[in-house]
């Protein structure tokens, strides 16, 4: 997720920026120390998420949040200051949280988690039905990952792991959202596993039990008895 932060306390900036460049899937691609400046880096920077202090020389925190909220797409908006007495004006912003000074590393996760889930709900609003695509942290940053390049999808403590013709990749999603969502992409394999429909090629056995056939991966992800059925149903659905 592309992060701009906007301060004019260079301190501020620095220490926000430490602790965002801890989180998976953050890139902090810009700084600015006043409201007219964040506009000017949203431009050039095009961020997916902007943080904004509130009282800041010049254009403050709530004006540039009100210029941002107009642009298409919408940069997901944190305020972080030092004051509380501007919640209610915060939120009347679009803004999707507002933290206060010094930011806490758990209320700061869980902000940026609700930054992830909006952004998601805007791109497959924006995205074309024909070619779908599922937000994704990678090395370098939030990607769009086009369905026809995934596997499948495997739960992996708190993530999701799209296994893809590229490596992998990690999802914020649960795999019961996606399942629900992506419903005419996914079939369940297991309590662990989505399998994408348009490479589903066959079942195979082995000395473990059954295993799906994925047109482009050597080896496939368990069926789980449980859900054998639904997959042989995905797998005549093809034929």
């Amino acid at each position: 997720m592309r992060t701009l932060i906007v301060d004019d306390e260079l301190l501020a900036r620095k220490r926000l920026r430490r602790m965002l460049e801890m989180l998976p899937g953050v890139e902090v691609v810009g700084e600015a120390e006043h409201g007219k400046a964040a506009l000017t880096q949203t431009e050039a920077l095009t961020p997916d998420l902007v943080f904004l202090d509130i009282q800041m020389p010049g254009m403050n925190g709530l004006d540039a949040a009100a210029q941002l909220a107009r642009r298409e797409p919408a940069p997901a908006l944190i305020f972080c200051t030092a004051f509380d007495e501007h919640a209610l004006a915060a939120f009347d912003s679009a803004a999707i949280d507002y933290l206060l000074k010094p930011v806490e590393g758990d209320k700061l996760r869980k902000a940026v988690e609700r930054a992830a889930r909006l952004n998601q709900a805007q791109l497959s609003a924006l995205t074309d039905q024909a070619s779908p695509s599922l937000l994704v942290s990678t090395s370098h940053g939030v990607e769009k990952l086009p369905i026809q390049e995934i596997f499948y999808l495997r739960a992996d403590q708190k993530y999701v792991v799209a296994v893809h013709r590229g490596g992998e990749a990690l999802l914020r999603d649960s795999l019961q959202q996606l399942e629900q969502a992506w419903p005419e992409h996914f079939v369940r394999a297991h309590r662990n596993t989505l399998i994408a429909r348009h490479c589903l090629r066959g079942i195979d056995r082995d000395g473990k039990g059954q295993r799906a056939v994925l047109e482009g991966l050597r080896e496939g992800p368990a069926i789980s008895r449980r859900h054998l059925s639904e997959v042989k149903n995905a797998l005549y659905q093809r034929q």
